[in-house]
């Protein structure tokens, strides 16, 4: 099935399913993008825009606290463009949809290793799941969150050690099933580089480049 949801659609579900599984309160709308409190000590909060536009512009002037996060569905040396010197920009992501089909390939789990599956989707929305290799250290993991129709996939790593194992493909399984188990069949993520070559090779296309910039604090350069 081809995808038919607008940019904006997919835009709204990633921005609400990122705070879904990092446990945080929901996006409010900010001019003609979200604003998503965090909380954190290197994260305080992040605004996020399904494009570029004066009110992200007027934002970027406006700001000056460290540890604030600009997101936004551009190419970077585009938001650089936009904002004044102190926001550094971080590497470019990409934003990933893929439909109602299986994701390609087999999610069949290497010998050695072994897959826990923690899905409490039905009461807050989130599952998670996570490979040990057989000295019980974690090898690979991924978050899910379910959104009014779309799944959203979050954190998806492999550890260094168990990378060019297929540890990343047999999640990403995983979680497909238990989106499809809660009948979530639109998908969508924000990948880096190194993981949109898997994305692709499991169905997912592009939606948009995705932007971020950031005004450090002081502790960045310890």
């Amino acid at each position: 099935m081809p995808i038919t949801d607008t940019p904006l659609e997919v835009f709204t579900a990633w921005s609400r399913g990122w705070a879904i599984t990092r446990e945080v309160p929901p996006p409010v709308p900010h001019a003609d993008g979200l604003r998503i409190e965090v909380g954190q000590p290197r994260q305080v909060r992040r605004y996020v825009f399904p494009r570029l536009s004066r009110a992200l512009h007027e934002l970027g002037e406006a700001v000056s606290q460290p540890w604030v996060f600009l997101k936004a569905c551009a190419a970077t040396e585009d938001l650089r463009t936009l904002l004044p010197a102190r926001w550094q920009m971080q590497d470019e992501h990409f934003l990933m949809t893929c439909g109602d089909v299986p994701f390609a390939g087999s999610g069949a789990l290497a010998s050695g290793y072994t897959m826990q599956i923690d899905d409490d989707a039905a009461l807050t929305r989130r599952a998670h799941v996570a490979v040990h290799a057989d000295d019980g250290s974690l090898a690979a993991a991924g978050h899910l969150a379910l959104d009014e129709r779309f799944a959203i996939y979050d954190r998806i790593v492999t550890e260094p050690a168990h990378q060019r194992r297929g540890l990343g493909r047999a999640v990403m399984h995983a979680l497909q099933a238990i989106a499809r188990a809660h009948g979530r069949h639109a998908n969508v993520l924000v990948a880096s580089a190194q993981g949109r070559a898997l994305y692709e090779s499991l169905g997912w296309r592009l939606q948009s480049p995705w932007a971020t910039a950031v005004i450090p604090g002081p502790e960045a350069t310890d």
